[in-house]
Formats: structure tokens, sequence, C-alpha cells
């Protein structure tokens, strides 16, 4: 896999069960499970985007305790992970600060829905050039945002018609099926 991806998770503008565009909460199991895939996977960092500040308080006091001597103690693996979490107020920031670092970089967005020229796992693996890889909260990145990435990767496909998968297990999936020899 290569060594300059970068993960979003987006909480506005996703849409709701009932199809409406609508800002999520931040939830910790979110927050360390996919900071925890992220580690393991060597990506560089894990940005956490949501327009409201609130969240942006909440984010800021469970990352405040993970970065305390205490916690150094209590779990310096997680620790670790946690370190990979930034705030985003959106993903035009996020794509400014990841070019502040490095060259321009691609943004790719994921979706549980089959769309129209949608790449696979081994096409995102030949990417030289930094990959912003978003994944959305609720019931999924906007319409919108997909047709503004440079690409949409292909869903995971299990057996069945049901294809319902929680962020944090598709973020653990994509990146080892990214980081798997095939």
């Amino acid at each position: 896999m290569q060594s300059n991806i970068y993960l979003g998770l987006v909480h506005h503008p996703v849409y709701n069960k009932f199809g409406d565009v609508v800002t999520t909460s931040i939830t910790n199991l979110d927050i360390h499970d996919i900071a925890r895939s992220c580690k393991t996977f060597g990506l560089k960092k894990f940005f956490v985007i949501t327009p409201l500040n609130t969240q942006e308080l909440l984010l800021n006091r469970i990352l405040k305790f993970w970065k305390s001597d205490i916690a150094k103690e209590y779990n310096n693996d997680r620790v670790q992970a946690l370190s990979l979490i930034e705030y985003a107020v959106d993903i035009e920031t996020v794509v400014k600060q990841i070019s502040l670092q490095e060259d321009d970089c691609l943004v790719v967005s994921t979706t549980a829905t089959r769309l129209k020229q949608q790449i696979s796992f081994n096409d995102l693996r030949k990417f030289s050039k930094p990959v912003l890889l978003l994944f959305g909260t609720g019931n999924g990145l906007t319409k919108k945002i997909h047709e503004q990435a440079d690409h949409v990767l292909k869903p995971i496909e299990g057996k069945g018609n049901y294809n319902h998968l929680s962020v944090r297990s598709a973020v653990a999936i994509v990146l080892d099926r990214l980081s798997s020899e095939k």
C-alpha cells in the first residue's frame, strides 16, 4: 500500500436514512477504531470532518485525555493511534492542509452503492500521488461529494443484497484490501 494515504471521516454533508442531507455526530467508537486502523495500515493522518463547533469541542475533549501522561501509561498503543487525528471543518480545508505538506492530492470517495466509472482497489494501489480517502457517516456521502471527487472507489461487496457496513468496518476492510497483495 502506498505510504501517502490520508483518511477523512465526513460528518457533513452526509445522508440520513430518509435521504436528507444532515450533519451526524462524532462517536467515540469511530474515533478510536478508525484511528487504530489508520495506524495499523500506515496512514499519514486521520481527519475528522464536521462544521459543528460543538463536535469539534467534543473531539478535542476526547483527544485531550489521550495526550496526557496518564493515557501514555494506561494505553500507549491507543495514544499513538489517536495522535493521527486532526479536526477539519470541511473537505476543502483537508485538501489545503495536505497540499501544504505534499503535492496536490487526489480525492477518492467511498460508497456502498454502485456508480458509474468507479475505480477498483487495484487501480487505487497504483496511484503515486497523495490520496485523501473519504468515508461518510450516517447513510453515506452525498452525490455532490462523489461528483467533486477525482475518483469513486468501487463498493465492498459481500454475499447477497445486504450492504450496509458500519463505517468502522468499511474503513478496516478497505485499508486491508489496499494493503493486500493480489
